[in-house]
């Protein structure tokens, strides 16, 4: 959100300049296997703070992150009022997507990134299940692509190079996916596995991978670091 310094004028005398907020826009992605209705509770907090919100809709299971990651990011970014920098939440493979993007392409309006239990070292989940019969199904090419072998897309990107905050999870809802990860872990990813270098701040949450974009908390958080460039640390 940007200040913007302004001055109130009646003839013969102007009023010294006052503080007013400009609104950002800021771009909601959802994760893999999800809808934008999973990102609503934090689009409508968003909104009451002043923000344009864009929260789109991707096809998820469709394709590969390489075909998902332009459509999701230009399609979204072109929604957003051309004056207004563009800030974006992600959930899950909504950051990867969102890391791909940049290492190809330029934002020029690019503000600040806060990514919600991004599994940016890949999962074991994956590694451990992906064999099963059905996951491809459910998944699709991208969910194929987060694993932590030689197929990971997570583990082919670079350092980050914006302003970036990553909140973990460390409540699972799923023991059985639980035993592929390193404790803590949110029944998808590790808190250890969502950690990427060049990060800004990184915060540790007691909600689980499925439903932490719906907790106050969480959205309190991010609303914070787009805000200041950090989490509270209260």
């Amino acid at each position: 959100m940007t200040r913007l310094l302004t001055s109130f004028c009646i003839p013969f005398i102007c009023i010294a300049p006052i503080e007013t907020l400009q609104a950002d826009c800021v771009v909601l992605l959802h994760g893999l296997a999800r809808q934008p209705g999973s990102m609503k509770s934090m689009q409508e907090a968003l909104v009451e703070e002043g923000y344009s919100v864009v929260n789109i809709g991707y096809k998820s299971r469709s394709k590969a992150i390489e075909e998902l990651a332009p459509e999701a990011i230009e399609s979204s970014y072109e929604q957003c009022p051309e004056d207004e920098s563009v800030h974006f939440v992600t959930h899950s493979m909504g950051g990867i997507l969102l890391r791909y993007y940049l290492e190809q392409e330029d934002l020029s309006r690019l503000g600040r990134v806060v990514m919600l239990a991004p599994p940016n070292q890949g999962s074991e989940v994956v590694d451990g299940i992906g064999w099963l019969p059905g996951f491809d199904l459910f998944n699709g090419p991208a969910g194929d692509q987060l694993g932590t072998d030689e197929n990971s897309i997570p583990l082919s990107l670079g350092p980050i190079e914006f302003e970036l905050g990553i909140i973990a999870g460390t409540k699972t809802v799923n023991p059985i996916l639980s035993q592929f990860l390193e404790n803590p872990n949110d029944g998808k990813v590790s808190v250890e596995q969502t950690k990427v270098e060049g990060m800004d701040d990184h915060i540790e949450v007691p909600h689980s991978h499925t439903f932490m974009m719906r907790a106050s908390l969480v959205i309190e958080q991010s609303i914070n670091f787009i805000q200041h460039g950090e989490f509270s640390q209260e």
